[in-house]
This record gives structure tokens, C-alpha cells and sequence, in this order.
């Protein structure tokens, strides 16, 4: 099967870029492993800077339906302290706002099917080999095997997902490794304006009120600190651990929470490889986190996501895809593109994880906060939930 480009993943990287090439007139695969719709382990906030590429690919308004409330407020929880400060507006004057991945993921990549891509879904990509001036991508299902290919490759699977493709990273573990968790809540009583970051011993995470009166609770927690909480709670399951650690932890939460209850699991994924990684690399173009991911903690993942699948769009847009130098060229261009879009947000969150996750560092932020609620904003405009993406348009 012959196509112009091949999309290995149907997140928002992956169905975005997919939507974006389909629009542009290419022929497009899209490939993903799993069945839709699921629930991923996500912050599932999306910044005001994204409205208006929402209503480039004529997806906002059924984002708008569906997303939850507007976000004004951001706080910090840390120990018995609580910390309000405004949210600062995006550029246009908007406020991000939070949709659970079950129906993000579906609404992206529906738009792409509309579009004109093609979805291989379940399928998992097995391996990527060279045939000339062309990929070669084998993809999987139960009971059958199938070669695409084309001249464009895209990794758009994440940095969790483990394989022997040469976009994967490397299978690795270690004490200090962040894993993730995260679960939905309905009645609980956090306001609904206001997205506070939780600080606890070993972690970090936050919550949101999200679509259709959920409450999204998603964290980061070091290995070795995890094993402490389970020792600590009588061996309960990792997730109950977090839970309840987060709960003992954290005033607000407590509060937030106190009339709450699950809805659905808690899911568990990670562990989490924060930092730049080759946007281009043999032959591969990456979005989302397979090219970079920042720490959770300023909640930046679907932005990212989306805006990396929008640059590499309007970068592929201007040349022949079917010319290898070509190819080269635009890989120079849409890695120097993502760093000026994307380094100085990775950069402040590893800033801002490694005085979360250090116990004097996460100790002195309560009162530093309490004294100085400026510093919310700053580090939100820090984070890139001020940062506009140039508007490049891919021709259609």
C-alpha cells in the first residue's frame, strides 16, 4: 500500500499531523495499536494558544461542545496551604480549558478520517526499513500483516511505548524514574475556574474540572518513593498508595475530594523521559513526546502535541516529500522551529520539577507562594500558556 506519508500513533500528535497532511491533499496512513475510545494517563489540558489551530482544522467548535469550563484561576496546593492566583490570558484573550482523552482522541482522529487519512486501527507498527528513496512500514494486527509505504514517516507514538522501532527510546528503570497516574472523580468540589499543582513528598501532579462534571487528578510519582507509600499503606496497589498519599498530603485535595468518588480505574503509565530528543533522525520525522517531552508539572503535553504536529504540517507543506534532500531540509528547519516554539517551556518545567520533587525545595514553596502569588502567573506564561504558535498555514 503506497501513501505519502505514514503516521505511526493516533494521539493528538499523531491524528493532528494526520488531519493536517489529509487537508493538505496527501495521502495519508494513520496506524495505532489500540482500540478507541480509552482513557490515557493525561493532565488532558489545552491552552488557549490552541483555539486557533482548533479552528484551522475546523475541529474547535466541537471542542468547545464538549470541553469543560474555562480556566481563570491556577493555584498551588502544598501541605495545609492553598495558593490562588489569576490565570494569565492568552493572546487572544482566551482560557485554556480540559477534555478527557476518551473523547479528544476520537474527535481528532474521526476529523482525519473525514479528511481523507486512512486508519489502520488496531494495528501496531513492527518494524521501518529503507527501500530507496521510500520507508517501508510493517504493521500488525491479530491476524494479519501489512507493508505501507511512503516517502514520510512520522513517529507520533509517545516516549512510553516500548518496541524495536528506531524511534522508541530504550527500556530502562531506575529508583529516581517519575511514573504516572491518573483518574477521573465526579461531585467533587474543586471550582470549576481553577486548576491547582499539587506538591507531596516523592511527586507532583494536578487537577482540572474537565468534561461532563469530571474532575481529572493526574501525578507524578518517583519509583522509589512509591514503594515507600505501599510499604506505608500495607501493600496496597500502587494507585491506591497514591491516592491516599496524595490525600494525607494535601489540604486542598482533602478538600476537593471529600465528596467525591472514582469514576471508572485508576490508570498507571510511565515511567515519564523528560527532555529534547531528534525531531529528525533516520529518515523519521517525531511529534509530540517522541520529539520532546516536557515534566507534567506545567501541564503543557496536549499543546505541545498538537502545535509540534502543526509546525512539521506547514514545514512539510513546502517541499517535495519525494525528494530525500528535500526531506533533509525540511527536518533542519521544522527541529529549529521546535526549539524556538518548545525548549524554554522544557526547560522551566525541569526547573520547576526539580524544586517540587526536592524536599526543601517542595517545603519552601508554600511560604515563598503564600508571600509572593505572582510567582503562579510568571511561571504559567514560563510554561507556554501565553506562547501563540506562528500561524503557518499548509497550503492546501
Amino acid at each position: 500500500m503506497t501513501h505519502d506519508a505514514v503516521v505511526i500513533g493516533a494521539g493528538p500528535a499523531g491524528a493532528c499531523i494526520a488531519l493536517a497532511l489529509a487537508r493538505q491533499g496527501r495521502r495519508v496512513a494513520i496506524v495505532e495499536k489500540a482500540q478507541f475510545p480509552r482513557r490515557k494517563v493525561c493532565g488532558e489540558f489545552i491552552s488557549a494558544t490552541n483555539i486557533a489551530l482548533l479552528d484551522e482544522l475546523d475541529i474547535g467548535d466541537a471542542w468547545r461542545k464538549e470541553a469543560g469550563p474555562e480556566i481563570r484561576r491556577i493555584a498551588l496546593f502544598v501541605g495545609e496551604r492553598c495558593v490562588t492566583a489569576a490565570m494569565p490570558p492568552a493572546g487572544n484573550g482566551g482560557y485554556g480549558r480540559a477534555l478527557g482523552r476518551d473523547i479528544l482522541d476520537g474527535m481528532f482522529l474521526d476529523a482525519a478520517r473525514r479528511a481523507g487519512a486512512e486508519v489502520f486501527q488496531p494495528y501496531r507498527a513492527t518494524d521501518i526499513a529503507t527501500d530507496g528513496n521510500r520507508s517501508i512500514v510493517r504493521i500488525a494486527s491479530r491476524d494479519r500483516e501489512l507493508r505501507l509505504c511512503a516517502p514520510v514517516v512520522i513517529a507520533a507514538h509517545g516516549s512510553w511505548e516500548q518496541g524495536s522501532l528506531p524511534s522508541q527510546l530504550p527500556k530502562s528503570a531506575r529508583p529516581s524514574d517519575l511514573l504516572g497516574f491518573k483518574a477521573h472523580f465526579v461531585n467533587s468540589a474543586l471550582p470549576t475556574d481553577l486548576m491547582p499543582l499539587l506538591v507531596f513528598p516523592g511527586g507532583y501532579g494536578g487537577m482540572i474540572m474537565a468534561d461532563h462534571g469530571r474532575l481529572s487528578l493526574s501525578c507524578c510519582v518517583r519509583r522509589d518513593k512509591l514503594a515507600e507509600f505501599r510499604r506505608l499503606y500495607g501493600g496496597v496497589s500502587a494507585a491506591e498508595a497514591v491516592h491516599r498519599h496524595i490525600l494525607a498530603s494535601c489540604r486542598g485535595v482533602r478538600g476537593a475530594l471529600a465528596s467525591a468518588s472514582l469514576d471508572g480505574r485508576w490508570l498507571a503509565a510511565g515511567p515519564i523521559r523528560p527532555g529534547i530528543r531528534p525531531c529528525y533522525a533516520d529518515d523519521i520525522f517525531r511529534v509530540g513526546n517522541s520529539a520532546g517531552e516536557s515534566h507534567p508539572i506545567v501541564a503543557e503535553g496536549i499543546s505541545m502535541a498538537l502545535q509540534s504536529a502543526w509546525l512539521l504540517a506547514s514545514t512539510l507543506a513546502r517541499f517535495d516529500a519525494y525528494d530525500g534532500t528535500a526531506r533533509e531540509k525540511s527536518g533542519r528547519l521544522y527541529t529549529a522551529a521546535w526549539r524556538r516554539q518548545f525548549a524554554t517551556r522544557i526547560h522551566a518545567a525541569a526547573a520547576f520539577a526539580t524544586i517540587a520533587l526536592n524536599p526543601a525545595g517542595a517545603l519552601a514553596m508554600g511560604p515563598l507562594v503564600a508571600l509572593l502569588p505572582g510567582i503562579l502567573p510568571l511561571g504559567a506564561a514560563l510554561s507556554g500558556k501565553t506562547r501563540a504558535l506562528p500561524h503557518l498555514a499548509p497550503s492546501s
